[in-house]
């Protein structure tokens, strides 16, 4: 193999189309623009999404909901989750070193879902209302965070 025989690979490589260049090209005259209207004239074009003057789809058909910008900002603990952990004293710190809030979550709350038979000292999570008496119940403290 010498480097003046280097070819690309067969098929791989389309002549340009030289477009209005006469009759004998087969692209000549209306170079394949076809016979007036829009899409024949220079800088003719449409936005995508334009309908003729027809109201477009996207903007005949409802909104509706919206994604939370927030929504994976506060983890979710159940109290099954603090019965298991070991922990005595609770924080968001500590519920991300254990695994049981994810890295990103900026908050945390503790929500009634299972049983708690210890006592857990919470501090800057919060708590639902049922979550609180249960964790009441089993003789557990919760501090007060300004969140709430």
């Amino acid at each position: 193999m010498k480097l003046n025989d280097i070819k690309p690979a067969a098929g791989s490589k389309h002549a340009r189309k030289r477009v209005g260049r006469g009759i004998g090209s087969g692209l000549g005259k209306t170079a394949g623009r076809g016979h007036k209207g829009q899409h024949a004239r220079s800088g003719g074009y449409n936005k995508v999404g334009f309908e003729g003057g027809q109201m477009p789809l996207q903007r005949r058909l409802p909104k509706r909901g919206f994604r939370s910008k927030m929504a994976g900002d506060c983890a979710e603990v159940r109290l099954s989750e603090l019965e298991s952990c070991g922990l005595d004293s609770i924080d968001l710190a500590a519920l991300k070193e254990a695994g049981i809030v994810a890295r990103t979550a900026k908050r945390a709350k503790v929500i009634s879902s299972g049983t708690l038979t210890r006592k857990v000292a919470l501090n800057g999570v919060a708590v639902t209302k049922g979550a609180r008496q249960a964790i009441e119940a089993a003789g557990g403290s919760i501090a007060e965070t300004a969140a709430g």
